[in-house]
């Protein structure tokens, strides 16, 4: 198996993709000895594969000579990791059991409301089970179906999608680019996450998300753009 030089190692940290790139090709028979692990399940082994890169490319970026081992015995522990991390969350964007909670909680409420006439909003549910109107929010939207990340957004953005907004270019593994802005949405506080994926899963207008929070639709475009800057400087730094 080919051994990567420190020479190179230090290249590509430097930010050198392509030797990076050539880094990843040659070892790629590390990555598929991992990958074999996990054949049985019901996973695609090619997009276990692109998981299992974004593990070696980790292990490089993290490499130190001093550590006086090889690169591929080096590079393991972190293709195993990413691999297993995905099939842990086995989906792009876990609900929590506290939302799913909280979600029966306020559909039970509302049930009550309905019985007596009544009509339920959010500032009864804050008052009625002391929540937080983000949390609140959320959790009213899992009965919704998430809406795809390459749908049309709305009809002022029909031709932008999220991948788009935060410049994640359309060339890398579908795989790859799901991990990348995963770990970006991860990034951002509740607030921040919540009006995100309000915005472009459940593909909800910027007016509807103001009337949720109670403020205008020019203060959600702001905090929006501000989101996306945020996303894209990130992923602009990473190799």
């Amino acid at each position: 198996m080919y051994e990567t030089t420190i020479e190179e190692i230090l290249e590509a940290q430097r930010g050198n993709t392509e030797i990076l790139n050539s880094i990843v090709e040659r070892n790629a028979r590390l990555i598929w000895s991992v990958v074999k692990r996990f054949q049985n399940r019901k996973y695609d082994v090619e997009d276990l594969f692109q998981i299992g890169a974004i593990g070696l490319i980790k292990s490089i970026k993290k490499f130190d000579d001093h550590y006086n081992v090889k690169l591929s015995t080096f590079a393991v522990p972190y293709i195993l990791g990413e691999i297993k991390k995905f099939l842990r969350d086995d989906g792009f964007i876990k609900v929590s059991r506290s939302l799913k909670e909280l979600n029966t909680k306020i559909n039970i409420l509302k049930k009550e409301y309905e019985n007596k006439g009544k009509e339920l909003t959010i500032e009864c549910i804050e008052k009625e089970l002391k929540e937080t109107k983000e949390n609140i929010l959320m959790a009213m939207e899992i009965d919704n179906n998430i809406k795809s990340m390459d749908e049309e957004t709305n009809e002022e953005n029909k031709s932008n999608n999220l991948y788009n907004q935060v410049k994640i270019e359309s060339h890398e593994d579908e795989s790859i680019r799901k991990i990348i802005l995963k770990q970006e949405l991860e990034r951002l506080n509740e607030k921040e996450r919540n009006i995100i994926i309000l915005r472009y899963f459940y593909n909800k207008t910027q007016e509807e998300i103001a009337q949720k929070y109670g403020i205008s639709q020019v203060q959600v475009s702001r905090i929006e753009k501000k989101i996306l800057l945020k996303m894209k400087a990130n992923i602009k730094e990473r190799i």
